[in-house]
Order: C-alpha cells, then structure tokens, then sequence
C-alpha cells in the first residue's frame, strides 16, 4: 500500500526543520556566548502633525481627515482609545492610511477561492499574484487555468512564487504558465546557481497577494492548496477531502486606493528580486471610492531594521486599554511580544489568544505550548481552537484596531519572512472581526493554569526540545 504523503505545509515546514538540525551544530558550538536577538523598534517616536488621510483624488484636507477619523469611532463614543492607538501606529508606520475602502472578511478556503476566482476571470488589463505555496494540485490546477484562460485573452499575468514554498510542484507546472506567456518569479531559488542576487536562503517569501487591474486585491493567510478545499464550517468539514483535516484561515478582499499601495509592493518585489521587465500595462488606474473603510497597508522585509508589521502590532499591544484579541496559527514568540501580553494582562486588558490545538508543525506547536504557564500566571487568557487545523493570523485591539494577514507570531515571521498585512481602524469593521473572534472562540477549549500543570513530562519535554529551535522555525 502506497503512504500517504504528508500534506504541503508540512512538507514546507519540514524543510525548516532540517535546517534548525544543521544550525544546532553552530548553536551547541557557541552556546556559552549566543543568545537570541532583541529586536527593539524605535516605538519612542513622538507622533508629528495631525493624521492625513488619502482618498481617492489624493491627500484630504485636515478637516475631512479629522471628520472620518471621528466618525470610526462609532457615535457617542469619546474614549480616546481610537486616538491612542491611531498616534502610536503613525509614529512608526510609513505608509499611507487610505479612506474610501471597501473590505470584506473571507473565512476559510471555498469561500476565499470563489471570488479570488471571479476577479481572475473578470480581469481586463493584468493579473498579479505572489504566493507561498502554490500545488499542483485540484486547486492550483483551477488557478492555473484561470490564469492561463485570461493570458490568452491578452490579460498580462505576473506571478511571483517563493522557491521553498513551491519546493514540492513539478516543474512541468510553472512551464505550462510560463508557455502559455504567464511571467513568472522564483522568489529568492534555492539553487544558489539559479539566484539573480545574493543568494539568502532562508529569507522567504510568505505573502499572499493577488492584485486584479489595480483596482481588487486579496491578502491574508490563505495558500492555493487543496488543503483548504473544506472550510471550517460543519457543512464544509464534510465537504474536505478524506482523511484531511479542516483547515481554518482567513482572508480579505479590498477595493479602493490601498489597492494602490498594494500594487507598490508587488511591484518593489518584483524589481528587487531582478524579475525581467514588467509589460506595458495600467498598473495605476485613476482611484475610485469604494467604500467607507480606512486601512492601511502594511509590508515587512528582513532587509528592514525591524519589521513594521511587528513594531505596529507590539505598539497596539502596549497601547491596548480594554482588549487584545489574537488567532494565530504559528505561535513561538520573543521576548518582546511575551513581555508586551503580560504586561496587558497586568494592567487589566483582557488578553486572551486562540491557538491551534493540531498542527501541521509539530515543533513549532510545542516551542509556542512552552510559554503557556508564564501566560497563564500573568493572566493571559488561552484557548486552543479545536476540529480544525488554525492558520488563521489576525488580531483585534479595543474593537477599533484590527488586522488581517500573513504574519505568524513566530521568529520567522517577525525576522526572516516578507509578510503583508492589511490594518483596518473603526467599531464597524472592528465588530465583524469581533463576531469571527466569538465564533472561534465558542469552537475552542480553554487551557487553564491548574490543567496545564498537570500535564505529562513527555509533553514538557517536547516543549523543552522545540524551544530551542525557535529562533529558526
């Protein structure tokens, strides 16, 4: 009987992990003098003028600005929250916080593959999709052929691909794009032959982005791999494929001028990984109003001093008042992040994460299970989402401060991986997160102090193990 290989993200994962055994050696080598690193992003910038807000036409004046922000904080509210929060994250953040929005919350894979699909075959002028994982499989061969079916209608495609993420599809899979005139990036090649730039194996590409004619765009967690064929729902764990678990992970479509400062990123990407020149197309279209919300978009790069998606979410942390609300699927924080959570819970903030409870990253899941007790005590609240596997990474703070992306809480993510994540402000889009947040929650089993003590030396001793590798996993 022929074994079941093991599903992509473990494969991916594994690949890490292979490289963790061979940095154990330098690691024992210099244990007496190593210690991980600090990452320290300046939050001590003082806020400069009132916040500015982009539209559709460009910069808004600092009434309009005023006016919007005012409004996201829902009416008869004046708590100075929203402030707080907005101040700290302009102090660090770079880019433009744009109005006129529309963003929708996409749970789990049928639903994010349905309108990712109906933008691809609406598309006119150009494609853009940048992946971490892309299969050879039912799904990938759908988009594969979405993407094929517009190339041939004269809509240019551009598609960056990570090396490592895309370690296991067939070669024959990329050509079939690339024949058909599809362009098409390997991201950082893990063949130090085949690199266009100084060959950095272990900085990876884990974006998900799909940019439709400038003007549609989705991000967040989501891979284009079977696995999320069933979504997390009753009726679509029964619609998975068999024997494969239910994967859960969320997503969001955007429309309006981030759509813009998407494309940039792209683009940056692009020419920083030496991609041949892009076709001539309207990358750029004249920017239309498409909503109400104000997001702001948000990219990390290990080429940066410090990730602004990290520096963004430790500055929301400290900043938090009432709540700090987290999902994520990879959970092995630094000290920082530890140390920003309990000092949350202390001073009164409701902290409460949801983890998984299975996971396609053994060492991962037991280095992020090693911090539980220290959580515990400070008062952080822990639940581990159950019946699914979790790869959802999002975070809501005092219901006003929300993001949605690809930004594990692990080493990785904060310090090697160039990630994207999309931060939506106001009590609107806020109580939609809020109500996705409840409804993990309900699904999930709390881990308290008492329980956790009493749990098996086996399992200690895994956490203990997996520790060690966090740095690198």
């Amino acid at each position: 009987m022929t074994p079941t290989p093991a599903p992509p993200h473990r494969r991916h994962r594994w690949v890490w992990s292979v490289f963790a055994l061979f940095a154990l050696f330098v690691l024992l080598a210099l244990v007496s003098c190593y210690s991980l690193p600090t990452i320290v992003p300046d939050l001590a910038r003082r806020p400069g003028p009132p916040v500015q807000l982009e539209g559709a036409r460009g910069p808004l004046s600092a009434a309009q600005s005023k006016a919007i922000l005012q409004g996201l904080q829902g009416r008869g509210q004046d708590t100075g929250i929203f402030d707080h929060h907005l101040a700290r994250e302009e102090a660090i953040v770079g880019s433009p916080l744009t109005t006129g929005n529309e963003v929708l919350l996409l749970q789990d894979g049928p639903a994010t593959y349905r309108a990712m699909l109906a933008a691809i075959q609406a598309a006119r002028d150009h494609i853009h999709l940048e992946t971490y994982i892309l299969d050879d499989d039912d799904v990938g061969q759908r988009f594969a052929q979405a993407l094929i079916d517009r190339q041939r209608q004269g809509v240019q495609v551009h598609l960056i691909r990570d090396s490592v993420g895309t370690l296991g599809t067939p070669a024959a899979f990329f050509q079939r794009l690339a024949d058909s005139g599809v362009r098409i990036l390997e991201f950082n090649p893990m063949n130090p032959l085949l690199a266009r730039k100084e060959w950095e194996l272990n900085q990876r590409d884990h974006r998900k982005l799909l940019i439709v004619d400038g003007r549609v765009a989705f991000l967040g967690g989501i891979n284009i791999s079977s696995v999320y064929s069933g979504g997390s729902s009753s009726h679509g764990m029964r619609a998975r494929p068999a024997g494969q678990p239910a994967w859960r992970d969320t997503d969001l479509q955007l429309r309006g001028p981030v759509v813009a400062e998407l494309q940039k990123m792209f683009l940056a990407t692009w020419a920083a990984q030496k991609g041949e020149p892009l076709a001539a197309k309207d990358y750029f279209p004249r920017s239309e109003s498409a909503g109400r919300q104000v997001v702001r978009a948000i990219g990390s790069s290990p080429d940066e001093p410090y990730s602004l998606i990290y520096a963004t979410l430790l500055s929301a942390i400290g900043s938090a008042e009432t709540t700090v609300h987290l999902t994520n699927a990879y959970f092995a924080p630094d000290p920082q992040l530890l140390a920003a959570l309990e000092a949350a819970a202390r001073r009164g903030v409701a902290v409460v994460l949801i983890l998984p409870s299975q996971t396609d990253s053994w060492l991962v899941f037991h280095a992020g299970r090693s911090y539980y007790t220290q959580l515990l005590r400070a008062g952080v609240r822990i639940h581990e989402r159950r019946g699914v596997v979790l790869h959802s990474k999002t975070a809501l703070i005092d219901g006003v401060w929300a993001t949605v992306g690809s930004t594990n809480l692990d080493w990785r993510s904060f310090l090697h991986n160039h990630e994207l994540n999309a931060v939506v402000l106001g009590i609107e889009f806020g109580h939609q997160v809020q109500a996705m947040f409840d409804k993990d929650l309900a699904a999930s089993d709390a881990i308290t102090l008492e329980q956790w003590q009493r749990r098996p030396l086996h399992q200690r001793l895994q956490e203990s193990l997996s520790r060690i590798w966090a740095y690198w996993l």
